[in-house]
């Protein structure tokens, strides 16, 4: 019996215009870094999230969290407080900078930072004279986190956020698009995310001056200057004009995208939400996710592990949930505020089949091979 064709977990997806501007580089002999499709996908950017910030486009979302943690003044011997139920680029930039992470754990409502433990985590770290340099706050999978509490309790301590919207883009909080609530917001446009451009972020800020500080950095900290002048050092993080190029034609589909990845949920909710041993995260009042990953939760890892590898014998990617960072072993021995809501969610938790080009026979598919397990 011939092999059934590969589903992948979140494969990218063009949109047809792409093409038209990489070309338009390559026809300028735009290949050398920046340029003009730099400048419109910066621009495109900063109008779909909000008319008031500013954006640098960068050569990854994790450069975009280093960059925002140094301008935040964040230093060797620091801590920064950090959602522990994330992916680890939301962390290793802590450690870049000589800084030390302290995790905290999620909650049950959005599965991102807690308000709660993020407030007892600040009181305790104050207590022991090591008041956090910044907040990094994820919106994991798409679902925007606690952005009302989250925001009150760093104003209360008067700490910045670096508002973690690399899964996010296209998700909104009250209405407002998500990345515009941090003290600097950052995006990732890697190969898997809800728009790529191969590979690449982006720094939002709805201060220019963060801004235009970012892009210094970005490109090598080169003071203006005939010769090569540098007075600190600087990093290589600026998007090339070739990848922009791709970033732009991405732009125009991000809604379509969407609105994709959002069926796609809606499907696996319609059709197994009547198996009592599956739950789902639905959207708390006043948020909007772009689900840019479609996620159920099981009823133990036993069974977790049975339907993932159930998908992987029919060529279906699947992957567990985050495994937190305070159990990964590159971060022992960070303090961490635990109530062990996302040790529970890794243990139980997959991430389904979720691109926006996945057609509904592939849907049918995952859907059959996971009610093969209960019915």
């Amino acid at each position: 019996m011939p092999e059934q064709s590969k589903i992948w977990l979140s494969s990218p997806h063009m949109g047809g215009e792409e093409q038209k501007f990489v070309k338009e580089a390559f026809d300028t002999n735009w290949i050398a870094p920046l340029g003009p499709n730099v400048t419109s996908f910066e621009h495109a950017i900063s109008t779909y999230i909000d008319n008031n910030v500013f954006t640098a486009a960068l050569s990854s979302g994790t450069g975009a969290i280093h960059l925002a943690l140094e301008l935040l003044g964040v230093s060797a011997g620091d801590e920064v407080l950090c959602q522990t139920f994330t992916f680890s680029a939301s962390a290793n930039p802590i450690k870049y900078l000589g800084a030390t992470p302290v995790f905290v754990d999620s909650e049950v409502d959005t599965w991102n930072m807690s308000p709660k433990l993020l407030r007892e985590a600040i009181v305790d770290r104050i207590a022991k004279d090591k008041k956090p340099k910044a907040i990094v706050a994820v919106h994991l999978y798409g679902m925007p986190y606690n952005v009302t509490e989250i925001t009150a309790v760093a104003k209360e301590f008067d700490i910045p956020v670096v508002e973690d919207s690399a899964e996010a883009l296209g998700s909104t909080f009250k209405g407002e698009k998500c990345g515009s609530f941090g003290t600097i917001g950052i995006l990732s446009f890697n190969g898997n995310k809800i728009i790529t451009t191969s590979g690449g972020g982006a720094l939002v800020t709805k201060d220019e001056s963060i801004k235009n500080k970012a892009i210094f950095l970005a490109t090598q900290a080169r003071e203006d200057a005939p010769h090569y002048q540098h007075s600190v050092v600087g990093y290589n993080y600026r998007m090339s004009n070739v990848l922009a190029g791709i970033g732009r034609g991405q732009m125009l589909v991000l809604d379509e995208r969407v609105a994709a990845r959002r069926a796609n949920y809606q499907y696996y909710y319609d059709n197994l939400q009547t198996i009592e041993e599956i739950e789902f995260l639905n959207e708390p009042e006043g948020s909007f996710s772009n689900r840019w990953l479609s996620c159920i939760l099981t009823p133990s890892f036993k069974v977790r592990e049975e339907i993932r590898l159930l998908l992987l014998e029919e060529n279906i990617e699947s992957r567990p949930l985050w495994k937190p960072m305070h159990l990964q072993p590159v971060f022992s021995g960070c303090a961490s505020y635990m109530d062990g809501t996302s040790e529970n969610l890794f243990e139980r938790g997959l991430c389904l089949p979720s691109g926006s080009n996945l057609e509904k026979e592939d849907l049918e598919r995952v859907v059959r091979i996971i009610k093969s397990k209960f019915l």
